[in-house]
């Protein structure tokens, strides 16, 4: 419930004269508001106490730990490192955002959202707040793709490195139909062949009639030539090969595609792929690109997966060796999160997280969160978890957001450096668990560069493809 319905609650019960009401929570400030008597459940027993939780627990100092996320706990949960990003040298850089976005649901003349525009970087710590209904999910929801804005009103862009973890409100609608599996199977099923089924179903990864006819029709293509001029000739792309790089001098990505009627791979601008109804084909093709990059450093093994849930609070009797569907609550919380954490995430968004958590696993998430390397958004009620993490607040209210932030803490957020954590490559497996030694990158020499041009300039020519000098050499 959201701050407005628990005071209505709480005024409610207050108002009772002639009812005895037994509750329990984890809001401590409910409790100590509304109750005059504290039953306390310890070692199987219960111990009765008069007068509220503050009178509690000056009598039992070390109950404190039930309403506080402590430093230090029983449990720990550790988030995987989200690696660097190309072209991102501070944490404060946005690296998702929307701007000017509206959005109406269907059949309905209001907008549930107005002109809202936010950004996250690699060091945010959002929490997203407003009564219910006031559109929180909905805007999460924008932001991830799973919703379209209105036509014309504005956009969302990602870095195309950028990987997001989403945990959605309802957060079992993810495992509904894998409850006869285990987590371990789960997570090896979702992100099998080497990307995210559950970004499948996104409305924005799936393509439109028109889109799909626009794809299919011819479109003129510039080929640059070996003495600078450019020819322009109509293609149709047959398939791309889900290769991608950069193109520095015109500040945009190019993607290797193999043309209809025509001989060897070209490279084509993203902006003209856009232009001719790509765009969904491409953020899909950018998903798995960006996922890919964490397979090698990590595969997908039984072995692999159990430590990963094991590292968010999951033991392997309950990870591997339990079906999903007996497991409670919250072990099935820390399923989703640790599925939605196995693409190593640079931004992780969650939807109440705060739901069916212990206080023991909350203090455990909220540890791992201060420690987490990436973004964080959360829309949650829980007034205590927002204030211990989140120092910027997108507020929704009448259909438009207010972000509200320690100004302070923005300012050093912006000017810190990324560190980019050097691969252990004595750990790094192949999925059959054998050790991989990679071989170092050789420096060439002036001549040695000259000869290696000269060859590829000669085997370009032989199979009858434009020559590009600035092309990716790692095939080489």
């Amino acid at each position: 419930m959201d701050a407005y319905n628990v005071k209505w609650v709480e005024t409610y019960l207050l108002s009772l004269k002639n009812v005895t009401c037994i509750m329990v929570s984890h809001d401590s400030g409910l409790l100590t508001r509304v109750c005059d008597n504290i039953i306390e459940i310890t070692e199987m027993k219960l111990k009765y106490f008069r007068g509220n939780l503050d009178e509690f627990v000056r009598l039992n100092p070390e109950a404190k730990c039930y309403f506080e996320l402590s430093e230090k706990g029983k449990i720990d949960f550790n988030f995987p490192s989200p690696g660097n990003l190309p072209g991102i040298t501070s944490k404060g850089k946005a690296i998702l955002k929307m701007t000017n976005i509206t959005f109406t649901y269907p059949g309905v003349e209001k907008a549930q959202l107005n002109n809202v525009s936010v950004q996250v970087s690699l060091s945010s710590r959002v929490a997203c707040v407003g009564e219910n209904g006031a559109g929180k999910s909905t805007m999460i929801k924008l932001l991830t793709g799973e919703l379209e804005p209105d036509a014309g009103s504005g956009d969302v862009w990602k870095h195309p490195n950028c990987r997001v973890g989403y945990i959605a409100q309802h957060a079992f609608h993810h495992i509904e139909k894998h409850l006869d599996e285990t987590a371990n199977d789960y997570i090896r099923w979702r992100y099998a062949n080497g990307m995210d089924r559950e970004e499948e179903v996104k409305v924005t990864s799936i393509a439109s009639e028109e889109e799909i006819k626009k794809m299919e029709s011819a479109f003129e293509c510039p080929f640059p030539q070996e003495d600078g001029t450019i020819i322009k000739r109509k293609i149709i792309i047959d398939r791309f090969t889900e290769r991608r790089r950069d193109d520095k001098s015109k500040k945009t990505q190019v993607y290797e595609a193999v043309m209809k009627g025509m001989q060897g791979n070209h490279w084509v601008p993203r902006d003209l792929l856009v232009k001719n109804g790509f765009e969904k084909l491409l953020k899909a093709m950018d998903e798995r690109i960006a996922i890919r990059a964490t397979t090698f450093a990590r595969p997908l093994t039984k072995e692999n997966v159990q430590k990963h849930l094991n590292d968010v609070g999951l033991a392997p009797e309950f990870s591997t060796h339990m079906r999903i569907g007996a497991l409670s609550g919250g072990q099935k919380v820390k399923v989703v999160l640790a599925s939605a954490l196995w693409n190593q995430p640079h931004i992780l968004i969650l939807d109440e997280p705060t739901n069916y958590l212990d206080r023991e696993s909350l203090g455990a998430l909220a540890r791992a969160i201060r420690k987490f390397e990436g973004g964080v958004v959360m829309i949650t009620h829980n007034s205590q978890f927002c204030d211990n993490l989140c120092p910027v607040v997108w507020h929704l209210q009448n259909n438009t957001l207010d972000v509200k932030g320690d100004a302070e803490w923005m300012a050093e957020a912006n000017r810190e450096k990324i560190v980019v954590q050097k691969m252990d490559e004595s750990e790094m497996v192949d999925k059959f668990g054998n050790t991989v030694t990679l071989k170092k990158k050789k420096v060439l020499t002036k001549k040695e560069q000259k000869m290696k041009k000269l060859r590829r300039a000669k085997r370009l020519k032989e199979t009858g493809e434009d020559y590009d000098s600035d092309e990716d050499e790692d095939s080489d």
